[in-house]
């Protein structure tokens, strides 16, 4: 791979907001950690005494010091991943990859659908700032949408769903908020890692991001595009029943909080996740 053929998105550049999360990590399963970066998570899947772990999603903007930083306290000093994983390709899930793919030279894998995105092809449409929500909506016109070009190290998920470094799960199409997004599950004890299919806070409420407060919400309003292959996505999680989530954005929720929670927004998603107006409703 040579350096040169990678680059970041042409508008990268760091967003100003931050919540009472960032910089905590918490284990969830034994091989489940997740770390909380301004206002989205990444996870590190691996325990701490196994030389085999992958990372999924890599923060917000010029993230990769945050991410190597949380790499060292798990996995100890100039431990690298086996692959890094994209639940997709939104300026702040792949934040770090390009610095973190200099550092560790290590392939990574996503969607196929997700591939115009990280190959320097085709912008994410525009976020909606017009969309009914709170301040964080109204300010997403700052968000980055370039692509990235990682093409150098882009792998497509395999073709039988199994998860490459996961033995045990499987990832699952979870269009909606972006055409490729994915997430994945473990059938043994029902863990799912959902990226924004879903979460866990309600995304566009600045005071709500800030506190954290937990709620299953459905994706991010002013970037999702597809409402109804969304919803349809919920729904195929939702048969799954989870009894764990690490989700993109919010804590991890588990239980009854999440059952219901989630069967509550499978059954009123055209309340509680559609927006009553924006230009992708």
């Amino acid at each position: 791979m040579k350096k040169e053929q990678l680059h970041q998105s042409k508008d990268n550049k760091s967003i100003p907001v931050t919540s009472v999360s960032s910089g905590k990590g918490r284990q969830v399963r034994q091989d489940i950690y997740y770390y909380t970066d301004q206002i989205v998570n990444f996870i590190l899947f691996g325990k701490p005494e196994d030389n085999q772990w992958i990372l999924i999603d890599t923060g917000m903007p010029h993230s990769s010091s945050v991410v190597l930083s949380a790499v060292k306290e798990r996995f100890g000093e100039n431990s690298k991943p086996s692959a890094i994983l994209l639940t997709h390709g939104h300026f702040d899930h792949v934040g770090g990859v390009v610095d973190l793919i200099k550092e560790w030279n290590v392939p990574v894998y996503a969607h196929p659908l997700e591939f115009p995105y990280l190959t320097g092809e085709k912008s994410y449409p525009a976020p909606d700032p017009t969309v009914e929500g709170g301040l964080l909506a109204k300010v997403s016109f700052i968000d980055p949408v370039e692509p990235i070009n990682i093409k150098a190290v882009l792998k497509p998920l395999p073709n039988d769903h199994s998860v490459p470094g996961m033995p045990g799960w499987q990832w699952i199409h979870t269009p909606g908020h972006s055409p490729g997004h994915v997430s994945f599950f473990r059938d043994e004890d029902k863990a799912l890692i959902a990226g924004d299919a879903f979460v866990t806070v309600r995304q566009d409420s600045l005071y709500k991001v800030i506190m954290q407060k937990a709620e299953v919400n459905g994706p991010p309003r002013y970037l999702t595009t597809d409402w109804k292959a969304a919803w349809d996505s919920v729904k195929k999680l939702e048969a799954l029943h989870p009894e764990i989530v690490v989700s993109g954005h919010g804590t991890a929720m588990e239980g009854k909080e999440l059952t219901q929670g989630l069967l509550k927004l499978t059954l009123e998603f055209d309340t509680i996740a559609i927006p009553e107006h924006g230009k992708y409703v």
